[in-house]
């Protein structure tokens, strides 16, 4: 027969309500009071009811990570993964159960949220940006239910998110091309209006003015996040009249298809056309030279997202909007030795005259 709560006060020698409030933690217990309460627990081998509990204190100790999943993500969208289990290492330490919910579709992501905020299932809500809609951020925001978003909404809301900054992630590639000798550099990505695109373009187009250089905008071509948009990119950049020395890729997919074009055209990696790229996965470490990336620790980013998310349970008035720095360099065959300091200094004055 299991051990109940009124063996526990029984054997303790208190009242059920003592018990009751020492499981809860309330306050108005003397520490030996709690402390002979949970020996005697711990002797018994009582186990309280974590569901019964929860009902109580209105608290589930859970947390859900919501996501639009399709057919291949696991290989499209691979960081994912990566997120997901920084993200559950975090909340298990903090004793928080960690429940993934997939849906296929924004519409249904939006779904899923208002059933769990309407049951009152989670603590709180990591929202991947690939669920992220106007109507998931506006449904967040009214109910002021703690969650936080992974990746800025590419919109204006006061919804809770972290991202890491894509600004920062496109001025490391430009600077640390630059420091190799290369300069012209072009930069192939993906639709115009996609807001990692254009905070990478922005930062590499800013390192460039710090350098003296300018990046006509025939060196710039937006396109699908593939290997054959890569390839298309690369192609039309090498069949110009100012063919690159150098070309900062959005994605492993892109990058893969330009060097496919590089390769076709017999030219030589890094010799003739430098390539770097950003996230050191899937593809990075399989090309044939393998890959220069700037990279993003998105297993830490997943840590950090969840830390902000249990301390928003925690305070549910506090409103967080921020930007991880995340970036590192990962230097590998694709990229020519970086210059001297003389050779820096000529390819500074080059650049002025241009």
């Amino acid at each position: 027969m299991s051990v109940t709560i009124k063996d526990v006060a029984r054997e303790a020698g208190v009242s059920i309500a003592t018990v009751s409030k020492v499981i809860n933690q309330k306050p108005a217990i003397s520490d030996a009071t709690r402390e002979h309460v949970w020996q005697v627990m711990e002797r018994l081998n009582y186990h309280p009811n974590s569901q019964a509990r929860n009902f109580v204190r209105q608290k589930t100790d859970t947390v859900v990570f919501l996501a639009v999943t399709e057919s291949h993500t696991a290989f499209d969208n691979s960081y994912m993964f990566d997120i997901l289990c920084g993200a559950q290492s975090k909340t298990s330490e903090k004793n928080y159960h960690f429940s993934f919910t997939a849906s296929p579709d924004k519409d249904q992501a939006c779904q899923e949220i208002e059933k769990i905020i309407g049951r009152k299932s989670a603590d709180g809500l990591l929202v991947h940006g690939s669920a992220t809609s106007r109507r998931l951020a506006g449904l967040l925001e009214e109910t002021g239910f703690p969650h936080i978003i992974i990746g800025r909404p590419p919109f204006s809301t006061t919804a809770c998110w972290i991202d890491v900054n894509n600004y920062v992630s496109g001025e490391i590639a430009g600077k640390y091309l630059y420091r190799c000798g290369y300069s012209r550099i072009s930069f192939i990505g993906g639709p115009a209006e996609d807001e990692i695109s254009r905070h990478r373009l922005k930062g590499f187009l800013s390192s460039m003015q710090l350098q003296g250089l300018s990046v006509p905008d025939s060196l710039i071509k937006h396109g699908s996040y593939s290997k054959n948009g890569g390839f298309q990119m690369m192609e039309d950049l090498l069949r110009s009249s100012c063919m690159p020395d150098s070309v900062i890729c959005e994605n492993n997919p892109v990058a893969l298809g330009a060097v496919s074009a590089i390769k076709k055209h017999g030219l030589s990696i890094p010799d003739d056309i430098g390539v770097i790229t950003f996230n050191d996965y899937p593809l990075s470490r399989l090309t044939e030279p393998p890959l220069t990336v700037v990279d993003i620790d998105v297993n830490e980013m997943g840590r950090q997202a969840a830390a902000l998310l249990l301390k928003k349970i925690k305070n549910p008035g506090l409103h967080i909007q921020s930007f991880a720095n995340l970036q590192s360099l990962i230097v590998r065959s694709s990229l020519r030795s970086p210059v001297t300091a003389s050779e820096t200094d000529a390819l500074s004055v080059r650049g002025s005259a241009r």
